[in-house]
């Protein structure tokens, strides 16, 4: 687990977004290991409430990248989906709209479809802000569960209790690398002071 920390306009987002390529870098380059591309969940805010899709339908969206938009799901795609939902918790609530859902059980509903893309890296956007107590920590103990399966999770985060108990911590600020490594030194007050000057 690796949290991406740092004050808004840090350049979190777009890391993510270039580490998944979803946006494209303007200088330097992205080396990846071989093998699925990175899975990207985006901020919560950035699906819309609007969009007419059931808690499955944004599930099975995870299987596209490896059936296309256009061809029907397989068995074995159906069971990813399956499986993906069991695991977050949310398989009865397949036929649910996604816009009537809590924040943590939509949240639910997009981490599941970012599993159901099997990479063994998965990115995650600010994946407790807004959510209450509750689901935030139903949140970190699906990832931590993850992380125990194998997966890598890199998470941009504002909660530095989060972070904290991540296994690596990137500190950001204005695009740049301010601190990296062990959250106890990274999240250490006077590091934190050079990023985040009192108001």
């Amino acid at each position: 687990m690796t949290a991406v920390v740092g004050p808004n306009g840090s350049g979190k987002s777009t890391l993510l977004g270039v580490l998944s390529g979803v946006m494209t870098a303007t200088s330097g380059s992205v080396l990846r290991a071989a093998g699925s591309p990175p899975a990207f969940v985006p901020q919560r805010g950035a699906v819309g409430d609007a969009l007419p899709l059931t808690v499955r339908q944004t599930v099975e969206m995870g299987r596209w990248g490896e059936r296309g938009l256009w061809r029907r799901l397989t068995a074995e795609d159906r069971e990813v989906v399956d499986r993906c939902m069991e695991q977050l918790g949310i398989a009865d609530l397949g036929r649910r709209q996604l816009g009537e859902l809590s924040g943590g059980q939509r949240q639910r509903a997009l981490i599941a479809q970012g599993l159901a893309q099997q990479s063994d890296l998965l990115l995650l956007d600010e994946p407790t802000t807004g959510l209450d107590p509750q689901a935030q920590a139903g949140i970190m103990s699906v990832l931590a569960g993850l992380v125990a399966d194998g997966t890598t999770v890199v998470q941009a985060t504002h909660d530095l209790q989060a972070a904290r108990s991540a296994d690596h911590c990137l500190l950001l600020a204005e695009g740049q690398l301010v601190a990296e490594g062990d959250p106890g030194r990274v999240l250490h007050p006077e590091t934190l002071s050079r990023v985040w000057q009192p108001t």
